[in-house]
């Protein structure tokens, strides 16, 4: 994906400031930055959810302007996992995950076996088959966020936009959707996540860092200059540090 001179506002407030940015493709690249950087600004403006706002610039998907894209088209191209998502409560998991596949359906068309290959191999990917039948509003927080982490992957869309993924997930299903997320880029897709979990964040291919509207840094995450850069919009607040082969994000004390 690639934003040129994206602006973006709600209201008075202006949000994203001129974003300039290639995402490149079969690569993991995670946007982090302080509350209010406009992260998630930008992950709605790059999936075309700010139709309502103040946008400007333009915003291209596998190189070809996203305006141009037919809504059915683009969404069997792009999917989508939003921060604090909305979904009916009253329909079972295996459904909500189902909901996945209506880009790859004809209008009141019942699901095919490939439909429901795909959901079955979401909900256990994020081992989510064991409730498939129960209501979406009787799972918790963390098993509704595997469900619609399922739907999203249903899709098997090249290109996946995820928007605080990790919320209520535990630490092992944390790793379970690392693990997830390694297997579709060497598969070749495209993942961009907005993470507040900067020791996860720093496990993928490159860092995108986000201050007061702007891109301050885009770099692989085992750069120094990217660990440097993430260490500076968080105030020195943070050292990064490596640990057993891992780049972790630890308390300055």
């Amino acid at each position: 994906m690639r934003a040129c001179n994206v602006r973006a506002g709600v209201q008075k407030a202006q949000i994203l400031r001129g974003i300039d940015v290639a995402l490149p493709a079969a690569r993991w690249t995670s946007v982090v930055g302080p509350n209010g950087a406009g992260k998630s600004t930008l992950l709605k403006v790059l999936a075309g959810l700010l139709r309502h706002a103040r946008v400007q610039g333009e915003v291209e998907l596998l190189g070809r302007p996203l305006a141009q894209w037919p809504a059915r088209e683009r969404a069997r191209q792009l999917a989508w996992l939003g921060q604090n998502e909305a979904a009916e409560g009253d329909l079972p998991a295996y459904d909500i995950a189902m909901l996945g596949r209506l880009p790859h359906r004809a209008w009141m068309a019942p699901p095919s076996d490939a439909d429901h290959a795909a959901v079955q191999a979401a909900l256990k990917t994020t081992q989510a088959w064991d409730w498939r039948a129960r209501p979406l509003a009787q799972l918790s927080g963390g098993e509704r966020q595997r469900v619609l982490l399922a739907r999203a992957l249903a899709v098997q869309a090249p290109v996946m936009l995820m928007d605080e993924p990790l919320a209520n997930l535990d630490p092992p299903h944390q790793t379970d959707w690392l693990r997830t997320v390694r297997e579709l880029v060497a598969a070749g897709g495209t993942v961009v996540s907005v993470l507040h979990e900067i020791s996860i964040a720093l496990q993928a291919d490159d860092l995108l860092i986000m201050e007061g509207g702007l891109v301050v840094h885009h770099g692989a995450c085992a750069d120094a200059a990217t660990h440097a850069a993430l260490e500076r919009v968080f105030e020195r607040r943070i050292q990064v540090r490596q640990i057993d082969g891992i780049w972790m994000a630890l308390p300055r004390v």
